[in-house]
């Protein structure tokens, strides 16, 4: 019991390291740099579709189902990524749009 407890801390300690690095890259000026940790979760997901193995007795249908169910389960956390990219860039454009105004009001 107390080795899942540690393993759980440790497992939300390292969510939030990687939630926050993801907000603070997103509010950084150079937009790409915000596109670091989505586009590099999109490619493991892509290495864990290359991992899959096929055998014989697999049929068209259970390939394809395991290759598409592999590639969307491991895109939640690209497609979180993403949002939180997103969600910090809108931001920044409404305080930009808002900075112009008030530059044109003077």
């Amino acid at each position: 019991m107390k080795n899942l407890t540690v393993a759980a801390i440790l497992f939300f300690a390292i969510l939030s390291l990687i939630i926050y690095l993801q907000i603070n890259l997103s509010k950084k000026e150079n937009k790409w740099l915000g596109l670091i940790l989505p586009m590099m979760s999109f490619f493991l997901s892509l290495i864990e579709v290359f991992n899959i193995v096929i055998t014989e007795d697999m049929k068209t249908l259970q390939i394809f189902s395991t290759i598409i169910g592999t590639f969307l389960i491991n895109n939640i956390s690209t497609l979180i990524l993403l949002a939180i990219y997103w969600t910090q860039r809108e931001k920044i454009r409404i305080k930009n749009e808002i900075n112009k105004m008030n530059i044109k009001d003077l």
